[in-house]
């Protein structure tokens, strides 16, 4: 008799015990996490919220918007058991939302014994400001004159903080930068690829909580008839370049092949590149006047000249040149355009070893088949400062510098930026403040 009294007794126990640890075992409220969970939102924001709960899972959620005395459910949710975690969007586009200070409580429990029976539940709220308003955008400068290929400045100003601003054409965009005025200027370009009727430049903003505004400008458009040449392609130039384009194209052997695949494939790659270094640029103008020429250099190709590549007399591939090709003698000194910084120096493709300056504003100029680097990144240089020595390294059939203006890492026409006048007249009269 005493031992099973003794063994109820150690069954009670042993019961009451796993009764506690059972009531005790999970005491920790979900966890929720809110993003954006500050700022301004609109009704094109996605909200994703993410739920946690480690211990017996999910069970319920009410998701609510509130403002002022107004309450909006937004979500009202249960979770199957042994849901640990959960991510939700909470789309807001059919909500009746006001413009101002928004709020958003997250009341959320799981499947816990604990309080009772009830379970743990946590409930947080969220500041937020609604904004379904978008930017102003003030176009100020009044002129806008572009060649086919060439450049433009715009002055504007915006109501309002914005995440991205600046002009778009077709497939481009340029940023703009905003100054110490608080105005902004973008410089931008009528690109040589694209067509009279479809050159329709806009100012786009749009601001932290995703609302966006297109404004148009006042433009007139000048057009620029682009040469079309033949290059032929002698076996002896191949061969010279095969070497050291090899790497560029592993698995080829056969000459030819190998100029096609860097003319064609590590060209797009390039240009590509150089649109990555144009975002090392500064906010600011750091160039003074017009940018000067190679010295006693003569022209051997133009902006934009449009090359077919011929090989024993049969057409066999395509490309557009788009800087101008100068030379002198070899191994000629070769010199900064004008002030700026030094955010490439190294070898790059069809550019062979080449130096990149960035002028600020998303402008920047390139010195390509260079033999010589004597700038390292981050170097201050003047105007005419030596930034080393002509070669033909890279895409480049002899000594020569393959000289590029680039704004935000498109082409642009050098001749522009080589006259006073037009600088003047298109760039340097806007940046002033109006």
């Amino acid at each position: 008799m005493k031992s099973l009294k003794k063994l109820v007794l150690l069954l009670i126990i042993v019961g009451l015990l796993a009764a506690t640890f059972t009531y005790f075992r999970d005491t920790t409220a979900p966890t929720a996490r809110l993003t954006p969970g500050t700022g301004p939102i609109s009704n094109k924001t996605a909200l994703a919220l993410d739920l946690r709960d480690d211990g017996t899972g999910l069970k319920t959620l009410l998701v609510e918007a509130v403002q002022g005395e107004k309450r909006q459910t937004l979500l009202i949710q249960e979770f199957p058991p042994q849901t640990l975690k959960a991510q939700i969007d909470l789309p807001l586009t059919d909500k009746k939302l006001k413009e101002g200070p928004l709020t958003i409580e997250i009341t959320s429990g799981d499947h816990a014994i604990y309080h009772l029976g009830q379970g743990n539940s946590s409930k947080l709220s969220f500041d937020l400001t609604y904004d379904s308003r978008p930017p102003i955008i003030s176009v100020l400068s009044r002129t806008h004159n572009f060649r086919h290929g060439g450049a433009g400045l715009v002055r504007y100003r915006l109501n309002e903080e914005t995440d991205e601003s600046g002009l778009l054409v077709g497939k481009h965009f340029y940023p703009g930068f905003k100054q110490d005025s608080g105005d902004f200027i973008v410089l931008g370009s009528w690109p040589w690829d694209l067509k009279e009727a479809d050159f329709v430049p806009r100012i786009i903003a749009r601001d932290l909580a995703g609302n966006e505004r297109q404004a148009g400008i006042y433009f007139h458009t000048i057009k620029r008839k682009f040469r079309h040449r033949q290059i032929n392609l002698p076996d002896s130039f191949l061969q010279q370049k095969a070497p050291e384009f090899e790497t560029l194209a592993p698995g080829l052997s056969d000459p030819l092949e190998i100029f096609l695949k860097v003319n064609g494939d590590v060209r797009a790659a390039n240009r590509q590149k150089m649109v990555e270094i144009s975002r090392q640029t500064a906010p600011l103008p750091l160039w003074e006047g017009a940018f000067s020429r190679q010295p006693g250099a003569s022209t051997l190709a133009v902006f934009a000249d449009t090359r077919d590549y011929l090989y024993k007399g049969k057409k066999v591939d395509r490309a557009t040149h788009l800087g101008f090709d100068l030379a002198s003698v070899s191994r000629a000194e070769v010199l900064a355009a004008n002030a700026g910084e030094v955010v490439f120096a190294d070898y790059l493709g069809i550019y062979g070893q080449c130096v990149v300056i960035d002028h600020g504003l998303g402008l920047q100029t390139l010195y390509a088949h260079m033999s010589q680097l004597d700038v390292v990144v981050g170097d201050q240089v003047s105007r005419k400062q030596p930034l080393g020595r002509s070669g033909s390294t890279g895409m480049a059939g002899g000594d020569h510098l393959h000289f590029g203006v680039f704004i935000s890492g498109v082409p642009v026409q050098p001749l522009e930026w080589w006259d006073a006048s037009w600088l003047k007249n298109n760039i340097t009269s806007k940046l002033q403040v109006q």
